[in-house]
């Protein structure tokens, strides 16, 4: 059984930033769940599958094999053998990665890929309901979270970076629903565990919440072994 570091939090909190640094500093595999989810979303929508039809969505999943490989330390996901990393990071996969997301055919799918991934090795996740469904026996669990707006800055930060034309306040919003339609889904919807940490971004750096989650797994690992 591998060690376990469990990181979930709402979009934009900079959970996958944060948990390469991490992963990288302590030698685990790093695991994006989210990365899954939107390449599961990507198969939907090119097979013309509506972010509403449940059964549709349900059907697609027979036809979508999702893994990961680690290639020269970086992780490559690949669906139905093709490398996606390039494709799954847009506004429009995003979206339908929340909304297929809600489906429990999607979701029973994916969780049995990434409980087998933390049973061969050391890994740190993060995600939705990493702490709370995918891996409640984590060693260490972290909620992460950050204001509406500052999420919303970094991720037009981002989109800016790129070239890509948008709106702060339009972003801010997608994210506010966003939030709204994950924390109220029937199935696994987000929260924080109650036996997780919670470590507010809004007015740290990235190297600071590092530190923070790289102290509290150390202090786990001396207080399991002793």
């Amino acid at each position: 059984m591998g060690y376990s570091v469990a990181i979930d939090g709402p979009a934009g909190a900079g959970k996958s930033t944060i948990a390469k640094k991490v992963a990288k500093q302590l030698g685990f595999i790093y695991v994006d769940t989210g990365a899954m989810y939107r390449a599961m979303a990507l198969h939907m929508l090119r097979n013309g599958i509506s972010a509403e039809d449940a059964a549709a969505i349900s059907a697609a999943c027979e036809s979508a094999d999702v893994t990961i490989e680690h290639r020269n330390g970086e992780q490559v996901v690949l669906l139905n053998g093709e490398n996606v990393n390039g494709l799954i990071r847009t506004e429009e996969v995003g979206n339908m990665a929340s909304a297929s997301s809600v489906n429990a055919d999607v979701r029973k799918k994916l969780v049995s890929l990434q409980q087998k991934l933390a049973k061969k090795t050391d890994v740190i996740m993060d995600g939705r309901d990493i702490g709370t469904v995918v891996l409640p026996d984590a060693d260490v669990k972290v909620y992460l979270t950050a204001s509406s707006r500052v999420r919303a800055k970094r991720r037009y930060d981002e989109l800016v970076q790129k070239g890509e034309s948008c709106s702060l306040d339009t972003i801010e919003q997608d994210i506010i629903e966003r939030d709204n339609r994950d924390m109220h889904r029937e199935i696994s919807p987000l929260r924080q565990a109650e036996d997780a940490i919670l470590v507010d971004s809004s007015d740290m750096t990235i190297d600071e919440v590092v530190d923070k989650i790289i102290s509290l797994t150390d202090r786990c690992k001396f207080s399991c072994r002793y």
